[in-house]
């Protein structure tokens, strides 16, 4: 029989172990790198380099800078559709900068801090149609 005082102290471990230690600064490295990405690839498209550090708001403009409205961020919110929605949104912005399909498959959806470097400080120029 699992006690409650077990599971508080399995999630009190696990996020412990997320958000403590090495792993912490791990990912506050990963998201520092993003943004600073995520910063000329924003300024690449015409929108306010400073967007790319707010969470949500940077994944609005990404969607914008895609070519789609910035509502359609929603769709991030639904299981199953955001996985796929997030694979179009890859290929459509890895097309406004130029890229084909495979990269923006590979890197600009399954690595994308990767991607965004390179289409950010790349000779990747964007355009609107």
């Amino acid at each position: 029989m699992i006690h409650a005082a077990d599971v508080t102290d399995s999630v009190d471990s696990l996020w412990g172990a997320v958000f403590g230690g090495s792993t912490g600064f791990i990912m506050l490295a990963v998201y520092v790198l993003v943004v600073v990405a995520l910063w000329k690839v924003f300024t690449k498209a015409g929108y306010p380099g400073i967007l790319a550090i707010i969470p949500i708001v940077n994944t609005i403009f990404l969607v914008k800078i895609a070519g789609y409205s910035g509502w359609m961020a929603l769709l991030y919110l639904i299981p199953i559709v955001n996985i796929v929605f997030a694979i179009i949104v890859a290929v459509k912005l890895g097309a406004r900068f130029g890229k084909g399909g495979a990269f923006s498959f590979f890197l600009l959806w399954l690595l994308p801090f990767i991607g965004y470097f390179i289409i950010g400080f790349g000779d990747a120029k964007y355009s609107r149609a």
